[in-house]
């Protein structure tokens, strides 16, 4: 048997949907029409629901009398002119108050699950405030809880998010471990996996926990609004700083507080040392820091890893290497701390002259040193100095000869770092999941909030100095040459590398060079042969020893070319009057190997220093002399010939 079909005014949709629309514009019409006398209405049942309660509540031997002046009102009511009028008026206005929508009454004091919280709190609190033959106890036990706790909020989860309490006036407040026991109970009481910030006054006796929200981890790398001097290392919490950046996170555009590191020769901290663990963005901030100090100075590289994290900066306009190796970045250090000394030198004669230093003296330098302590086990190993030991110079003097030095290494090889490290970077950072002991001992003071157990990549704490401990959360910096990375955080990283400096020895130049050994593989050279036959680059007459020996002093010379033993800097700006010498040939008496053989390129006095540092440069030659404008010219300055 066949079902009949139904009738299309109930399979269309479209006749149902208008009729339900029409139904509910009706039904708001009429509800706004008929509004006040719903309202009357309701006022009247509540009004009569009152007059039957004070009727019940009144007793029997009274009842006669009350009902005796109702009427006698009513009476005096209609002998009134106008008295019935005024009587309706007055109890439809009585009944229209009465009848209006009233909002939900809000409970005065806190729910059952929270006083049970407020009360656990205060009974963990009793061992740690009270003390016998107090006459008048604020702690004790199944004491008065809401003589304590005061201005408490809850989050949705039911957990205290921000309360004040008060406390004896006889607990050491000062005393930095008993406020770390009260801390401690108080994070383990309110619920673990969050941040919690206290505030103690000790002028009124109060202890305030605030649940701290999470620091914005969407700041990608980019170019902050800083001035000459300036960097961001991260954001921290708005009422930490009197200062905002506006940043780009997504298509967004928002106002952060940040974190920035002042260096110079006005600044009292011109050097960083950070510490954390193993995957906690010890270099993602250093690239960060790199990334920023390009737009106004030079940086040099180490990367004691070895593990390539900086290999999009090798080559880069501004870049003047970057070392991985331990012969290499053992003669990158001493080239730094001849640099230095000879910038040093420079400013004092300028000085005493009564001039102005000059533009490659001011220019600044950064020295970026990602694990040391691995560099040090490995000199060690092989019976060479300690790589620090160079780091000494530039650490002492580098404010006046404007060079920075950032070192980054594991919190675990904190003993291994060298006493100059130690003494002179008083601009600390500790990155990842550290004990509050650990983040005291690291910069010196204890942080003001409670560490959390589980924190993304890049979250620690700063402190600049002798100023507060702030959270810290760094840019996302990552290696855009790293499969992981996504391809917006790549291409912002890509966007702030500056370009790849030229090459020289092209066809069709006037002279050649041959010389694409780097610092590191000459060094091995040197070692394997025993002696470097430079043509038309006697620029050096020291003799390197891998096997311990200490490096001989190097050979001075003078500008006429005639070799002097002064120990004086020697003048490192190029001879425009010498003619360029047309080919330079290294020719080593062992056979190099190839992996350890980077092509270099010849640094020159622009602005921007492309390539690894050549062997010339590093022992003697021409150092780079960067003006505070870049030439019109890009071509490269061949090094005058010397001898």
């Amino acid at each position: 048997m066949t079902r009949r079909p139904l009738p299309r005014i109930l399979t269309d949709s479209a006749p149902v949907a208008r009729g339900r629309e029409f139904a509910r514009s009706a039904a708001d019409s009429a509800a706004d029409v008929f509004h006040p006398l719903i309202m009357i209405s309701r006022g009247l049942r509540r009004l009569l629901a009152a007059g039957r309660r004070r009727w019940s509540d009144t007793p029997e031997d009274r009842r006669g009398s009350l009902l005796f002046m109702a009427a006698g009102t009513v009476l005096a009511v209609a002998l009134v002119p106008y008295g019935p009028l005024l009587a309706l008026v007055t109890l439809m206005g009585a009944a229209a108050w009465a009848g209006r929508e009233r909002p939900a009454e809000v409970p005065a004091g806190p729910a059952d699950a929270e006083t049970d919280r407020l009360r656990a709190l205060y009974e963990a609190l009793v061992p740690y405030f009270a003390i016998e033959g107090d006459p008048t106890p604020l702690y004790a036990h199944d004491g008065d809880w809401e003589s304590v706790f005061s201005d408490y909020e809850f989050d949705e989860t039911g957990r205290p998010s921000r309360f004040t309490l008060k406390y004896p006036p006889y607990f050491t407040d000062g005393d930095a471990a008993s406020r770390a026991r009260i801390e401690q109970v108080l994070h383990a009481k309110s619920g673990r996996g969050r941040e919690y910030h206290f505030a103690w006054d000790e002028e009124a006796n109060q202890l305030t926990l605030t649940v701290l929200p999470p620091l914005p981890t969407d700041i990608a790398a980019q170019q902050f609004v800083t001035t000459h001097g300036e960097t961001v290392l991260g954001f921290t919490d708005p009422d930490a700083v009197q200062r905002t950046l506006p940043v780009a996170a997504g298509e967004a555009t928002r106002d952060e507080p940040p974190v920035v590191w002042r260096t110079g020769l006005r600044s009292t901290e011109p050097h960083l040392l950070v510490l954390g663990r193993p995957g906690a963005g010890a270099t993602t901030l250093l690239r960060s820091i790199a990334l920023q100090a390009l737009f106004y100075g030079d940086v040099l590289v180490i990367d004691g890893n070895g593990t390539g994290e900086y290999a999009c900066l090798a080559g880069r306009t501004g870049v003047m290497g970057v070392e991985t190796g331990l012969s290499g970045a053992m003669a990158t250090l001493e080239w730094a701390a001849h640099e230095t000394e000879r910038r040093l030198i420079t400013a004092n004669r300028a000085r005493q002259a009564g001039q102005q230093a000059p533009d490659d003296i001011r220019w600044p330098l950064w020295i970026i040193i990602d694990r040391p302590t691995a560099l040090a086990h490995l000199a060690a190993a092989e019976g060479r100095e300690d790589p620090q030991r160079l780091l000494q110079v530039p650490l002492r003097h580098g404010r006046a000869a404007y060079v920075t030095v950032v070192v980054a290494d594991q919190i675990d090889c904190a003993g291994m770092l060298s006493e100059p490290v130690l003494t002179h970077t008083r601009a600390r950072v500790v990155l990842g999941p550290a004990a509050p002991e650990e983040v005291e001992a690291v910069l010196g003071a204890p942080p003001h909030t409670t560490p959390a157990a589980d924190v993304p990549p890049g979250r620690g704490y700063a402190r600049l100095g002798s100023g507060p401990v702030h959270r810290l959360q760094v840019p996302v910096t990552p290696d855009p040459f790293d499969d992981a990375t996504s391809e917006a955080h790549r291409q912002a990283v890509l966007s702030l590398l500056p370009e790849r400096a030229a090459t020289v020895g092209a066809a069709g130049d006037a002279w050649e060079v041959e010389d694409t050994v780097d610092a590191a593989a000459m060094v091995d050279t040197v070692a394997a042969a025993g002696t470097v036959a430079a043509a038309g680059t006697a620029n050096t007459a020291s003799m390197v020893d891998t096997a311990g020996a200490d490096r001989t002093a190097d050979t001075e010379y003078a500008d006429d070319g005639a070799v002097t033993d002064e120990p004086a800097t020697p003048d490192r700006t190029p001879n425009p009057t010498t003619t360029p010498t047309p080919t330079t040939t290294v020719t080593p008496t062992a056979t190099p190997d190839p992996i350890a053989t980077p092509a270099t390129t010849v640094p020159d006095n622009t602005p921007r220093t492309g390539g690894a540092i050549g062997v010339d440069l590093l022992f003697g030659g021409v150092a780079p002399a960067p003006p505070s404008t870049p030439p019109a010219s890009q071509e490269a300055t061949v090094p005058p010939e010397r001898g």
